[in-house]
């Protein structure tokens, strides 16, 4: 889902075992984080691969820089905005037409007109829309 390779996807898990609380819980926590998927979460792009093809293009900015890598892990209260030349394209703007306002989700806030996002706070579990058990994920990793 997270578009992830399997060398990638196990540091993510071997970080949230580390972790206190529920290992599950850590890793969906950790991969909402990631810029891509906030990139996607927010609207700019129409799927996380498209999300992390615009990263890495360097449309996107956070707290006023230009960041191109995207496993970049969000802290709440960063602003992602699309670049100033990259306001233009026409990817990001259909992208932003399908989503609606009711849509956003509650640990992210959205300036359509500005193009400017904020990562309020790292999501709880119970917010985060995933058709998935974490829990088997944790067993099969956990062998």
């Amino acid at each position: 889902m997270y578009g992830l390779m399997e060398a990638q996807f196990r540091n993510y898990f071997d970080q949230a075992l580390s972790h206190t609380g529920r290992t599950g819980e850590m890793l969906v926590k950790t991969l909402e984080r990631r810029l891509d998927n906030v990139v996607y979460r927010m609207g700019f792009a129409p799927s996380r691969k498209a999300a992390r093809q615009l990263v890495r293009h360097g449309h996107f900015m956070v707290n006023s820089g230009v960041v191109d890598i995207p496993s970049y892990l969000l802290s709440p209260g960063d602003l992602v905005q699309v670049h100033g030349k990259s306001k233009k394209l026409e990817v990001i703007h259909s992208s932003m037409k399908r989503m609606k306002d009711t849509a956003m989700l509650p640990w992210l806030s959205l300036d359509k007109a500005q193009m400017v996002g904020t990562f309020l706070n790292i999501p709880e579990r119970a917010d985060v829309p995933l058709n998935a058990n974490e829990q088997l994920v944790v067993e099969l990793y956990s062998k």
